[in-house]
């Protein structure tokens, strides 16, 4: 059980000393420089006279029972439930963020709940769940209690699933995807301009992060892309991105194109059209990935896995409603054989970030 230094407060990880006496982050690309007492741009990490603290270690903003389809992953236990959670604060800038009142909060009270990684690794398997997620808030700037929570979550046989902006550096990335079994990374452009402007933020170590989980790691990776009319929906937006990730992350990674609604300080921008949704799945079939989705709007032929032998509909989907009838129990398309890329049984655990693939584990044919 890792010591607080109070109660919903930890030592953090990941930091150094500054000749100048600062305390510099090092979990993250911001690498905030602070004096003891100042705040990092997350807003939950703090420096101290002997290092760094996490003051949102044990506390969540709020706890939901989600189906696995919401993070999204569709290639995890299609149907599961999942005890999702967060805490509060982002390490990046997003304006058009659809959880900013929990990702830019600016007040530890909203962390009414306590909630030891026991408790939530309990709470989980009392309710049903299959695994627990880390999302709401990027579960980055949260990496020590996420940590704790998945370990926990393991014992009891349970998943841990990361949903992230993917913005993290080495060696936190390690510690913190070697604690998970799957992740929804959010792309958000190929353009680092796109993340400077719309999400303080930087584009390459997000694809720094994808290379490695698909390269070096046995997590399982499904990516996320938000289309945002007018900002990055134009049809060579979208041929630039699905190229990349054809050539970086292969044809079996699943990628979800989601439907931008106006919130938080982009509320006057439209949302997106399905027509939008649509052309961008066929730009990204074009491209040769053989998963990519549509997502926010109802689409039953773009939500559903279609097995890439045969074209059989495996997993056939309504909303967050899955039919996993044409799956096997081991994965594989019930019409011809086909194994189908993902994480279809609970595997047994095993240590580090680099894991055998375990029954129910497929990457492909």
């Amino acid at each position: 059980m890792r010591e607080l230094l109070e109660p919903g407060v930890a030592r953090a990880e990941w930091w150094r000393r500054l000749a100048d006496g600062r305390i510099q982050c090092t979990l993250c690309p911001r690498g905030c420089r602070l004096r003891p007492g100042q705040r990092g741009f997350c807003f939950v990490r703090v420096a101290r006279e002997d290092g760094m603290e996490l003051r949102s270690y044990g506390r969540t903003s709020g706890m939901a029972v989600d189906p696995i389809e919401k993070k999204p992953l569709f290639h995890v236990l299609p149907g599961a439930s999942l005890l999702s959670f967060g805490t509060i604060g982002c390490n990046l800038g997003c304006r058009y963020c659809q959880n900013w009142h929990v990702s830019r909060a600016r007040d530890e009270r909203l962390l009414g709940v306590r909630a030891s990684p026991e408790a939530v690794a309990r709470t989980a398997e009392r309710c049903g769940c299959s695994g627990v997620a880390f999302t709401y808030n990027d579960p980055v700037v949260f990496a020590e209690y996420a940590i704790d929570c998945a370990a926990q979550a393991h014992e009891r046989g349970l998943l841990s699933v990361a949903v992230t902006a993917g913005s993290i550096l080495s060696p936190a990335r390690e510690a913190f995807f070697g604690a998970m079994d799957a992740a929804n990374v959010d792309l958000k452009a190929l353009d680092p301009s796109f993340y400077r402007r719309l999400c303080l933020g930087e584009l390459e170590p997000v694809q720094d992060t994808l290379r490695w989980l698909h390269e070096e790691t046995d997590v399982w990776l499904e990516v996320t892309h938000l289309l945002i009319p007018g900002f990055n929906d134009a049809p060579e937006d979208v041929e630039r991105l699905v190229a990349w990730f054809a050539e970086t992350l292969g044809a079996d990674v699943p990628l979800h194109l989601t439907a931008f609604r106006p919130a938080y300080r982009m509320r006057d921008v439209p949302p997106t059209p399905a027509a939008t949704l649509r052309r961008a799945r066929r730009q990204a079939r074009g491209a040769g990935l053989r998963y990519a989705y549509v997502g926010n709007v109802v689409d039953l032929e773009g939500e559903a896995t279609v097995c890439p032998s045969c074209g059989a509909a495996v997993v056939r989907r309504w909303g967050y409603t899955a039919d996993r009838r044409g799956l096997d129990a081991s994965g594989r398309c019930r019409v011809c054989g086909t194994s189908i890329p993902g994480r279809f049984a609970l595997p047994p655990r095993t240590s580090g970030a680099r894991r055998a693939a375990a029954e129910g584990d497929h990457r492909g044919t």
